[in-house]
C-alpha cells in the first residue's frame, strides 16, 4: 500500500465530480504470467467445502487479510455495500448454531420441497450443523441495502446482490489460498442474524462462513467438477 493510501481515508464519493488517477501497474512477463495462472488453477482446483472443523484456533491475521482482500471486489458504483463480522465468541456462535438448526429443521421438514432435497442429498447435508460451532470462527456477511448521509437521507446501493456476492467469491478464494477451510451456509431464512449480531436496519444477513482447518477426520463428498470445456465458450 502506498503512502498516499494509508494516509486517505474512505468517505462517500456519492455526487462528488469525477477524478483519475494513473494507473501503470508493471505488466507481468508471459512467461511468468503462464506459470502464475497455471498455480492458480491447480490451487483452487484443490478447494473444497468443508463441513467437519477442527477447533483448532486459527491465525486472526489471516481472517482479516482474507476479509481485506474481499473488500477489493469491485462494486456497483463503488459503493462497496458489505459488512463482514467475524464472530469468534463461543456463546454467540452458540446462539447462531441454535437459531440456525431452528430453522433448518423446519426447511429439511417440508419447507425446501422436494425437489430442493433432492439436489442436497448428493452432499449429504442434514438439519445439523455442528460446523457453526466446530469452526474456531464464523465470517456473517452482510449486504447494506443502502446508506445514511451525514444529514441522516437514505441513499440506495446499487448491483448489491451481485457486488457482495463477487466480494465473498473474492473472499472464499483468500482464505483457502491462505491455508483456511471454508463453507458458505445460508440457512433461510437468516434474520435471526441481524437480531443476534445486533446490526443496524440497512443490512440484511448474506451468508455465514465458518473458517477453519478441517477435522482430523474430515471427509467431503465425492464430487467431479465441470471440465473447461463443459462451462466456457469462446466465440
Amino acid at each position: 500500500m502506498s503512502e498516499t493510501q494509508q494516509q486517505r481515508e474512505w468517505a462517500p464519493i456519492h455526487g462528488l465530480p469525477y477524478r483519475s488517477v494513473p494507473y501503470r501497474p508493471e505488466r507481468m512477463p508471459e512467461a511468468e504470467s503462464r506459470e502464475t495462472a497455471a498455480r492458480l488453477r491447480s490451487r483452487m482446483d484443490e478447494r473444497r467445502t468443508v463441513r467437519q472443523f477442527s477447533p483448532d484456533p486459527v491465525p486472526e491475521q489471516v481472517i482479516r487479510d482474507a476479509i481485506a482482500c474481499a473488500a477489493t471486489a469491485p462494486s456497483g458504483a463503488h459503493q462497496q455495500p458489505w459488512t463482514f463480522v467475524l464472530v469468534k465468541d463461543p456463546e454467540v456462535r452458540r446462539r447462531i448454531r441454535e437459531a440456525a438448526e431452528h430453522e433448518e429443521r423446519v426447511s429439511y421438514g417440508g419447507r425446501l420441497g422436494e425437489e430442493w432435497l433432492a439436489a442436497l442429498r448428493p452432499l449429504g447435508t442434514d438439519e445439523v450443523k455442528a460446523h457453526l460451532t466446530d469452526a474456531p470462527a464464523l465470517i456473517v456477511v452482510f449486504q447494506q441495502r443502502h446508506w445514511l448521509g451525514d444529514d441522516g437521507a437514505k441513499h440506495k446501493h446499487y448491483y448489491v446482490d451481485e457486488s457482495v456476492g463477487i466480494a465473498v467469491g473474492m473472499l472464499l478464494s483468500a482464505l483457502h489460498l491462505s491455508g483456511l477451510a471454508a463453507l458458505i451456509h445460508t440457512p433461510s431464512p437468516m434474520r435471526f442474524l441481524s437480531e443476534v449480531l445486533g446490526r443496524p436496519a440497512n443490512e440484511k444477513a448474506f451468508a455465514v462462513i465458518p473458517v477453519g482447518y478441517p477435522a482430523p477426520d474430515c471427509r467431503v463428498p465425492d464430487l467431479v467438477r465441470k471440465s473447461l470445456d463443459q462451462v466456457l465458450v469462446e466465440v
